[in-house]
């Protein structure tokens, strides 16, 4: 069975990003978006349970938008959160069987993710 996984990191603190809120949207072809899970990290930077796992993983386009302007605004960093807000990456997950893991590693001021094991 599929499964969706992810996790933050921020590097200007060298430390996993907790209390970052990650929206899940399943794309449709319409335009439309359904909302899937909200979920929040905990203080290892990951959610408690995968995004999607299981029976409830159905391949298609999703998004995962990360809130992590909120996150470096709690941070006692100048200017956190003024630059990144929500960052969104748009992911197509196309293997039933699969598993995606899609990280963040995140400053105020940069990002980046790759497909993570």
């Amino acid at each position: 069975m599929g499964r969706l996984s992810t996790h933050v990191l921020d590097i200007g603190r060298g430390k996993p990003a907790a209390g970052v809120t990650i929206e899940l949207q399943r794309l449709e072809a319409s335009g439309g978006r359904v909302p899937v899970v909200t979920m929040t990290t905990n203080t290892d930077g990951r959610t408690d349970q995968p995004l999607m796992a299981g029976e409830a993983f159905i391949p298609g386009v999703y998004e995962l938008v990360f809130h992590i302007g909120a996150y470096f605004r709690g941070k006692d960093t100048a200017s956190a959160g003024d630059f990144l807000d929500v960052v969104p990456i748009r992911v197509t997950l196309s293997d039933k069987d699969g598993h995606y893991h899609v990280p963040l590693v995140c400053s105020p001021f940069a990002y980046s993710t790759y497909r993570g094991s």
